[in-house]
């Protein structure tokens, strides 16, 4: 989505000497939970959408001529029709909730959000907030993809070289010494038989690959395989940190959120429950909303869970204190934010040489194991 050219707009909105309505506000919300449907916008539609709706917004150009200039600025057409479904939605006197809710795109989440927007008229606010949200998700996610990428590509070419080695390479060293009675050393000989077996195995060892794969998929809406999965997920050293403190940010800056937003505190757990997909956030959140309702302190209940660190509880206790919750929230959300990109540059830095170490490794005892018998036959000849 191409951005939108506001001085422009502006010059020729003053010399219209139009004001700025109140309901323009209602729109920037409602993209607040996109990325949920499988017809959403992605997180960088939404960050552009935001950007853009936040400059035509605080311009004080009026809701009607806003979505059509952010119609006219979208290039892709699955976007074009949200935003194109919820205009004439809008302009057939639907409020910006109602509208949501009609598409039947949009999770309960965002419906609320709108609804709290029209009722405080702090949209602007908001949209500012949501297009920091979707930048600092994008920023997370890269920094994560940009630290697996490499690793993940030695590995697979770690496997293509090992597998060529075993299925092609030391067969023929293999048919070479059966020419010879000489006994084969006892790695030569180890390496032969899984290279027999692997190769007598192909379509089994395939085949259980392709189940590996496949019924993850299959059952990963299953409350057990969630909670195995994420189990050992998080269990994983180092990864598992890293993945932990991840989805921490992402509960904090949605706390962060809904709370600066004036969402009550009840409502904004059970609606951040819906946004977060991972099983210990879920679980755990589930039985805060129990407490909650009981009076407990949204702190108290957070440490009875594991996944909550003691800083982000004690911080989460003095914002209670002193009504401040979404300030510190934001600290929070800083603060992992700046744990994770540390932990993702470290992770490029630490796996890459141990996997060209493991490579090398294997490597080098398959062609020691080959040569070895060579050796010894070139001795025995002289």
């Amino acid at each position: 989505m191409a951005g939108i050219d506001i001085s422009k707009i502006q010059k020729n909105q003053n010399s219209s000497g139009k004001s700025q309505k109140q309901e323009s506000g209602l729109f920037d919300f409602m993209n607040k939970d996109l990325s949920f449907g499988g017809n959403s916008l992605s997180d960088r539609s939404k960050e552009h959408f935001y950007a853009d709706m936040g400059e035509l917004l605080g311009s004080g150009i009026d809701i009607r001529s806003t979505i059509e200039m952010v119609l006219e600025s979208t290039s892709k057409k699955k976007d074009a029709a949200i935003y194109r479904q919820i205009q004439e939605l809008i302009i057939g006197g639907s409020s910006a909730s109602e509208a949501l809710k009609e598409t039947g795109k949009f999770s309960d989440y965002e419906i609320f959000s709108v609804q709290i927007g029209e009722e405080t008229g702090k949209l602007p606010q908001v949209l500012k907030q949501l297009g920091d949200y979707f930048n600092s998700r994008i920023k997370q996610k890269r920094q994560i993809v940009s630290a697996l990428t490499y690793p993940i590509l030695v590995l697979f070419v770690a496997f293509g070289a090992i597998g060529f080695m075993f299925y092609f390479i030391v067969p023929m060293f293999s048919d070479v010494f059966k020419r010879f009675d000489n006994d084969l050393p006892w790695i030569t000989q180890k390496v032969i038989d899984l290279s027999t077996a692997l190769e007598k195995n192909t379509y089994l060892i395939a085949g259980i690959i392709l189940v590996l794969i496949v019924v993850p998929y299959v059952i990963r809406e299953f409350s057990w395989y969630k909670k195995w999965s994420s189990w050992l997920l998080i269990r994983i050293p180092f990864f598992g940190e890293l993945v932990r403190k991840s989805y921490l940010t992402r509960f904090s800056q949605s706390m962060q959120l809904m709370i600066s937003s004036r969402i009550p505190l009840l409502r904004a757990v059970g609606l951040t429950k819906q946004m977060i997909a991972f099983y210990p956030l879920e679980n755990a959140l589930e039985v805060v909303e129990k407490d909650i309702l009981q009076g407990h302190n949204l702190s108290q209940s957070l440490s009875k869970f594991k996944i909550f660190d003691k800083k982000m509880t004690a911080l989460i206790k003095v914002g209670e204190e002193i009504n401040k919750l979404d300030v510190f929230f934001q600290k929070l959300a800083d603060q992992y934010s700046d744990e994770v990109e540390h932990k993702t540059s470290l992770l490029g830095s630490v796996v890459e040489p141990i996997l060209i170490v493991f490579l090398g490794l294997i490597v080098c005892v398959i062609l020691i194991s080959m040569y070895l018998p060579l050796f010894q036959m070139s001795s025995n000849f002289g």
